[in-house]
C-alpha cells in the first residue's frame, strides 16, 4: 500500500493481467476526518494507482476495471467477481473502494473515494457530492443508452451482484462489512431526486435480496440436512463430539440465514417501500416484479399480508404495466397450490379488484387479469353470483379480452373443470360433446332473441370446445337420433346456428368482424389443416345434409344458415364417394327452400349456394347445377306472369315475394327477363296506388336488367344496332318511371309507411343509372350514344327528393331500423348516392357538391364521414374549393334566415345558427398546417367573397361574418387580416350603425375578433366553445383534478404525502394519460339484458359490478 504509482512508460510496458486493477490507498496530507471526494474525471484517473504484482501472470486480472466489465459482453463477470473476492479477501479496503467506484459509475458520474478515507467518509455526504454532479449534468444514462456498446449494461449488472453474492456466500457476505456499507450506499441512492441514480439503485437491491434468497434457500436445506442427522445421532446417543459438532453446524447455519434475513428486510424497508411507488412506472415495475420473485421462491419469510398487500395496492396502480406485473405476481402464487390457504385473507380483500381488472382499459392487463380470475375459480375462491360482469365482455369489443373470457366460460360453465363434485368422462366421446353442447346450448338461450350476440359467444368459445368440431354429434342432435336428448325450438335455432358457425370457423372464416378489416393471411400449415377441416366437414354432412334440410324446410330462422353450409364442403368428394344423387337431392331441396321463403336472408343463401355448387362442382355434378339453376330461372319467371295477373286482382302479396326473388337473383346474376321489362312498366302505369314496396322492387329489377343489359354490350366485341337500341329504350323507360316519382309527395303519401323507402330507392337507382350511363365512360366510342347528363331541372328535383330524405327525423328511422333491405334504404344510402354523382364526375361538382356540403354537421357522424370523404376527392382533383365551400355556407346560412323568418323560438333559430359556426368550423379545418400556405388563394377568396355576401342589403346578413367568415380568416397570415379588417371598417363610414344595433352586432363582434387576431399575431382556435365539432383522438383529460390517493388507507411508517419528492416534469408528463375512447363499437349497444343467468344472479351483483371506473385506468377503489 505504501508503493508509489509507477510512470506511465512502466505501466504500459506491463503485460495485461487476468483481472481488473486493484486500487491501492494513496497518502494523503489532509487530515483523517474530513472526506475527500473528487468529482472530475481527470482527478479520478489521476488518484487510483497501480496494482502490485502479487500472483502469477494466468491468476492476475484484465486491465479492465470493473465497470468496463459490466459495460461489455459479460462473459468475463464469473471471473472477474472470483479474482474480486480473493483480493478483498486478502485486502479490504483497496477492493472496497474499487467496488464503491463501480458502483457510482453504474449510476452514471464520475466518482471516487480515497482509500484512507473510506471508514470515515458519511454516506449522506457522498450522496450529496453525487446529487450535485447530477445537477450539473455531469451524469450518463447507462441503462437507458442506445448505443449498442451499453445494450447488455442492465443485465451485466444484475449479474455482477449475484455472482458476487453467491461468491462470497462463504465468507464476505457475512462479515457485517462489505455488504452492509454496499446496502446503505445503495438505498441512499435509490431515495435521490435524480431519475437514473433511482434505476440502478433500485436495480441492485431488487438484486441483491433474490441473490440473498439464493443463498438462503442453500443454507435452508443445509440446515435441514444437520437438523435430520442431529436427530438421528441423538437416538443413539446423548452426548460426544458429534452431537457438539452438529449443533454447533446447526447453529450456524441458522444464525447466517437470520443475517441474511435481516439484509432481506433492511433492502425491503430502506428501498421497496419507497421505490414501488416511484414516479418512474418502470421503478414501481421492477419492484413489484421482484416481490412476486421473492414471495414465490422464499414463502417462509414473505408469504404473509405484510408483504402481500403491496400486490394488493398496486392492482390500482396508473401504469399497466405495474398493474400488469402484480396480476402476474399473483398468478404465480396462486399456481401452487400451498400458498392458496394462506393467500385466503388476501383473497377476501382483493378479488373485487381482481373481477374488475377484467375490464381494464389495457387489453394486455385484461387478458392477464382473466387468466388469475381462472385460478381463484380453480381454487373455488370465488362464488358465481360474482362473475356476472365477467360474462359481459363475452361481446365485447377487443378480440384478446373476448377469447380469454371464452376460455373462462369454457373451462368453468361447460367443461366444468373447476368442480370438484363433477364426475363423469371428460373425454371427446360422443356423450361427452352432447354434454358440452348441451351447456353451451344454455348459454346460449340467453341470446335468443339476438342472433348476432349468439354468434359472438360462439367465437368466443370456439378455440376451446372440441365439442363444437364433433360435426357427427351435433348433427345427430339436430335429427333427434339421442333419445336422451331433447331440444325445443331456440335450441335447435342455436345449434343451427352453431353448426354454421363452427363449419365457417373451421374453414379460415371470419364469423365476427375484426376491429382492423384486414384481410387474413394463412401459411401452408394452416391451409392444409382448413382442407382437412373442409373434408371432414363434407364427409360428416354428405348423407345427413338431405335430411336437415328435409326436416327444416319451413323454418324461416334454420334455414338460411342450413342452406348456406355447402359453400364451405369440398364438393369433390360427392364424386369421390358415391354420393352424386345426394348432391342432386340437396340442390333440389334448396331450389324447393327458394320458392318456400320470401324473406331476404333465406332467400340470399339459397341463390349463393346454388351459384356456388354450379361454378365450383365438376362434371355431372356441374351440368345437374345448371339444370337446377335454369329451371330456377324458368320457373320463377312463370310465378312472376302469374303473380302479375293476380296483382290484377288486388292480390299483391305473391307479385311482392317472386319480385325479391328474381331481385336477389339477378344480384349475383343476369336473368332473361326481355318478356317481362314491358310487363313491370304496365304494372307501375296501372298500380300508381300500389303498394311502395311493391314498386320499389319493380323499379330495382328493371335496374339490375339495364344494367346486366348495359355489360353485355361493354363486354362484347360486336353489337348489332338493335341491341343498342334496345337498351336505349329501357333505359329512356326507367327514366321516365324514376322522374315520376321526383315529384315532392303530398303530405298524406308521407304517412305512409314505405313512402320513405320508396323516395329513397328511387333517389339510389337514379344516381346509380346516372353514374352507369354517364357520359365520360362513353365519350369517343362506338357507344357514345349511351352517355347521359341529367339536365338541371332533373337534378334540381333529384336532390329535393334526396334533402327530404335527409331530413327524415332520428325517430322514424329508428323505427324502420328492424325491417328488411333498411341498410340500403337510409339516410346514409341516400347520401352515398349524391356523392357518387359528384365523386364520378357523372354531374359537374358546382350543380351539387355545395348541395351535399351543406349537410356536412346535420346529420350525425355517418353522414358526416362520407361528406368528408367527398370533400378529399375535390380536393385530390384540384378543383376550385373555394367556390364550392362558400355556396355551401352561403345555402345553410339561407337555412338560419328563413328559420329566423318563420320562428321566433330562439332555442330553434339558435341551432340553425349553430349548425352554420359547426359547418364553418369543419370546412375551414380541412385547411390545416402546411394546406394553409398551399391554399391562401382559395381561403382569401372565400373571406372576401363572404364579407360581399355579408354586406349584401346590410345588415340582413351580417350574421354570416360570424357564423362563417369568422373561421376562415383564423386561417390567414396576419398581414391578410389587418387588410380584411380596413375593407371592413371602410364599408361602414357613411353608414349610421346605431339606427339598428342588434342587426349590426355580429359585425362588431367580427371587427373585435379581427383586432384582437391582429393584436396578438396568432389564429383563432379552430374551435370556439359551444361548437358541436368533435376532436379527433381521444378526450384530453382535465387538468389539475385531485386524484384518489392510492395508499390512502394502508398505514405505513414510510412517506405517504407523495409519489416521489422530485423529477416534477415526470409526473406531469405521467399525469397525461388518455381516457377510454368515447365512442363504443355497435356491438356494445346490443348488450342490454343480456346474460342474465350463467349461474349468476345477476340483478344482486349489478350495483357492485362496476364499482371501479369501467375499464378502469388503474384507479383505486
Amino acid at each position: 500500500m505504501d508503493n508509489a504509482p509507477k510512470d506511465a512508460e512502466t505501466s504500459r510496458a506491463r503485460p495485461k493481467r487476468g483481472r481488473p486493477r486493484i486500487q491501492n490507498q494513496e497518502t494523503s496530507d489532509e487530515g483523517p476526518n474530513q472526506a475527500e471526494i473528487e468529482a472530475s474525471p481527470d482527478n479520478f484517473s489521476e488518484v487510483r494507482p497501480k496494482a502490485k504484482r502479487s500472483r502469477p501472470l494466468e491468476e492476475q486480472k484484465s486491465d479492465q476495471s470493473l465497470i468496463e466489465v459490466i459495460k461489455g459482453n459479460g462473459k468475463q463477470i464469473p471471473h472477474v467477481v472470483k479474482l474480486w473476492v480473493e483480493h478483498y479477501e486478502k485486502d479490504p479496503k483497496p477492493a472496497m473502494v474499487e467496488l464503491l467506484t463501480m458502483l457510482f459509475e453504474a449510476c452514471g458520474a464520475k466518482f471516487y473515494i480515497k482509500e484512507e478515507l473510506l471508514d470515515e467518509t458519511d454516506v449522506d455526504d457522498v450522496v450529496v457530492a453525487l446529487v450535485n454532479l447530477a445537477r450539473k449534468g455531469e451524469v450518463e444514462d447507462y441503462q437507458s443508452s442506445k448505443r449498442k456498446d451499453f445494450k447488455n449494461f442492465k443485465e451485466n449488472i444484475v449479474s455482477f451482484w449475484d455472482n458476487l453474492v453467491v461468491e462470497c456466500q462463504n465468507g464476505p457476505l457475512f462479515d457485517k462489512v462489505l455488504f452492509d456499507k454496499c446496502m446503505d450506499y445503495i438505498i441512499a441512492l435509490s431515495c435521490t431526486p435524480p431519475r437514473v441514480y433511482r434505476q440502478i439503485a433500485s436495480l441492485m437491491g431488487l438484486q441483491l435480496v433474490t441473490s440473498f434468497i439464493t443463498v438462503a434457500k442453500t443454507l435452508g436445506a443445509q440446515r435441514e440436512t444437520t437438523q435430520r442427522q442431529l436427530n438421528a445421532e441423538k437416538k443413539k446417543r446423548t452426548e460426544g463430539p458429534r452431537l457438539e459438532s452438529l449443533n454447533k453446524r446447526l447453529s450456524t447455519t441458522h444464525e447466517m440465514i437470520v443475517v441474511l434475513e435481516d439484509m432481506m428486510r433492511k433492502i425491503f424497508t430502506g428501498l421497496f417501500v419507497h421505490r414501488y411507488r416511484d414516479i418512474d412506472p418502470n421503478i414501481r415495475m421492477s419492484c413489484i416484479e421482484s416481490l412476486g420473485v421473492w414471495i414465490l421462491s422464499y414463502p417462509s419469510l414473505f408469504l404473509q399480508d405484510l408483504y402481500l398487500k403491496y400486490l394488493g395496492w398496486t392492482l390500482n396502480d396508473k401504469s399497466a404495466g405495474v398493474r400488469k406485473a402484480s396480476i402476474l405476481a399473483l398468478q404465480n402464487l396462486y399456481d401452487v397450490d400451498d400458498n392458496v390457504p394462506t393467500l385466503s385473507l388476501f383473497t377476501e380483500r382483493f378479488s373485487n379488484r381482481m373481477i374488475e381488472l377484467a375490464d381494464d382499459i389495457d387489453v394486455s392487463v385484461a387478458v392477464c387479469a382473466i387468466g388469475l380470475v381462472k385460478q381463484l375459480l380453480r381454487h373455488q375462491l370465488l362464488p358465481d353470483d360474482d362473475l356476472g360482469p365477467l360474462y359481459d365482455l363475452l361481446i365485447d369489443d377487443p378480440a384478446d379480452i373476448r377469447l380469454a373470457i371464452g376460455e373462462l366460460v369454457y373451462d368453468h360453465l361447460i367443461a366444468q373443470k373447476f368442480n370438484s363434485s363433477q364426475s363423469g368422462s371428460r373425454g371427446n366421446d360422443s356423450g361427452s360433446s352432447e354434454v358440452h353442447l348441451g351447456r353451451m346450448l344454455q348459454i346460449l338461450r340467453e341470446f335468443s332473441t339476438d342472433p348476432i350476440l349468439c354468434i359472438y359467444v360462439i367465437d368466443d368459445v370456439w378455440e376451446y370446445m372440441k365439442a363444437m368440431k364433433d360435426w357427427k354429434c351435433i348433427i345427430s342432435m339436430l335429427l333427434d337420433e339421442n333419445p336422451l336428448v331433447e331440444l325445443n325450438d331456440d335450441d335447435a335455432a342455436n345449434l343451427v346456428r352453431l353448426l354454421f358457425a363452427s363449419v365457417r370457423k373451421a374453414v379460415g372464416e371470419r364469423i365476427v368482424p375484426a376491429s382492423d378489416n384486414r384481410k387474413q393471411y394463412y401459411n401452408k400449415a394452416q391451409k392444409e389443416i382448413f382442407e382437412n377441416n373442409r373434408r371432414d366437414v363434407t364427409i360428416a354432412m354428405m348423407k345427413n345434409y338431405p335430411l336437415l334440410l328435409r326436416k327444416f324446410m319451413a323454418d324461416q330462422a334454420k334455414v338460411p344458415s342450413l342452406v348456406e353450409i355447402i359453400v364451405y364442403m369440398n364438393l369433390e368428394l360427392y364424386s369421390l364417394k358415391r354420393q352424386e344423387q345426394n348432391f342432386k337431392n340437396v340442390l333440389q331441396l334448396i331450389k324447393e327452400a327458394f320458392f318456400k321463403h320470401g324473406e331476404k336472408e333465406a332467400l340470399r343463401s339459397c341463390v349463393k349456394a346454388i351459384k356456388f355448387c354450379s361454378t365450383e362442382s365438376q362434371g355431372e355434378l356441374k351440368d345437374f347445377a345448371d339444370n337446377i339453376l335454369k329451371n330456377l330461372e324458368d320457373e320463377l319467371i312463370a310465378k312472376l306472369r302469374s303473380a302479375m295477373k293476380e296483382a290484377a286482382d288486388g292480390d299483391e302479396y305473391s307479385l311482392l315475394v317472386n319480385l325479391k326473388r328474381l331481385y336477389e337473383l339477378q344480384l349475383s346474376r343476369a336473368v332473361p327477363i326481355e318478356s317481362l321489362y314491358d310487363d313491370f312498366v304496365r304494372n307501375l302505369h296501372n298500380f300508381r296506388n300500389a303498394d311502395d314496396e311493391v314498386a320499389s322492387f319493380l323499379l330495382l329489377n328493371m335496374y339490375l336488367h339495364v344494367a346486366w343489359s348495359l355489360q353485355s354490350i361493354v363486354n362484347s366485341e360486336t353489337v348489332s344496332k338493335g341491341r343498342l337500341v334496345s337498351l336505349l329504350s329501357k333505359r329512356n323507360i326507367l327514366f321516365e318511371e324514376l322522374e315520376y316519382f321526383l315529384l315532392t309527395p303530398s303530405e298524406e303519401e308521407r304517412a305512409n309507411k314505405y313512402a320513405n323507402h320508396l323516395v329513397c330507392r328511387v333517389c339510389i337507382i337514379l344516381a346509380e343509372t346516372w353514374c352507369l350511363f354517364r357520359q365520360t365512360n362513353f365519350s369517343s366510342t362506338k357507344l357514345e350514344n349511351l352517355g347521359y347528363c341529367p339536365d338541371s331541372s332533373v337534378l334540381s328535383k333529384f336532390w329535393r327528393l334526396c334533402e327530404q330524405q335527409l331530413n327524415i327525423s332520428d325517430e322514424t328511422e329508428h323505427e324502420d331500423s328492424s325491417k328488411e333491405y333498411i341498410e340500403e334504404t337510409n339516410r346514409d344510402a341516400v347520401m352515398i348516392a349524391a356523392a357518387k354523382l359528384v365523386a364520378s364526375d357523372t354531374v359537374t361538382k358546382e350543380s351539387l357538391a355545395p348541395e351535399i356540403i351543406s349537410h356536412f354537421v346535420m346529420h350525425g357522424t355517418s353522414v358526416a364521414e362520407i361528406v368528408k370523404h367527398l370533400i378529399t376527392v375535390i380536393k385530390k382533383k384540384e378543383e376550385d374549393i373555394s367556390n364550392i365551400f362558400l355556396k355551401a355556407l352561403k345555402r345553410a346560412h339561407h337555412w338560419h334566415l328563413e328559420e329566423l323568418c318563420r320562428s321566433d323560438d330562439r332555442a330553434f333559430t339558435g341551432k340553425s345558427f349553430q349548425e352554420c359556426k359547426d359547418l364553418a368550423a369543419r370546412l375551414s379545418g380541412t385547411f390545416m398546417g402546411a394546406a394553409r400556405n398551399k391554399h391562401r388563394e382559395e381561403i382569401l377568396k372565400i373571406v372576401k367573397e363572404g364579407i360581399e355576401y355579408a354586406f349584401i342589403e346590410a345588415p340582413k346578413q351580417l350574421s354570416f361574418l360570424e357564423s362563417a367568415v369568422l373561421y376562415f380568416v383564423s386561417k390567414l397570415p396576419t398581414p391578410d387580416v389587418l387588410e380584411i379588417l380596413k375593407d371592413v371598417q371602410s364599408r361602414i363610414e357613411n353608414v349610421n350603425t346605431d339606427e339598428d344595433p342588434s342587426g349590426w352586432r355580429p359585425y362588431y363582434t367580427f371587427v373585435d375578433n379581427l383586432r384582437e387576431k391582429y393584436a396578438k399575431n396568432e389564429g383563432f382556435p379552430d374551435e370556439k366553445e359551444g361548437t358541436a365539432v368533435r376532436r379527433r383522438g381521444r378526450p384530453r383529460k382535465q387538468q389539475n383534478i385531485e386524484g384518489k390517493r392510492l395508499f390512502g388507507e394502508h398505514g405505513s411508517s414510510e412517506e405517504e404525502d407523495s409519489i416521489s419528492g422530485s423529477d416534477q416534469e415526470d409526473a406531469r408528463e405521467e399525469e397525461k394519460q388518455n381516457e377510454e375512447e368515447e365512442e363504443a363499437p355497435l356491438i356494445h349497444s346490443l348488450k342490454a339484458s343480456k346474460l342474465r343467468s350463467f349461474k349468476v344472479s345477476r340483478d344482486e351483483n349489478k350495483g357492485q359490478a362496476r364499482t371501479g371506473v369501467s375499464r378502469t385506468s388503474g384507479a383505486s377503489n
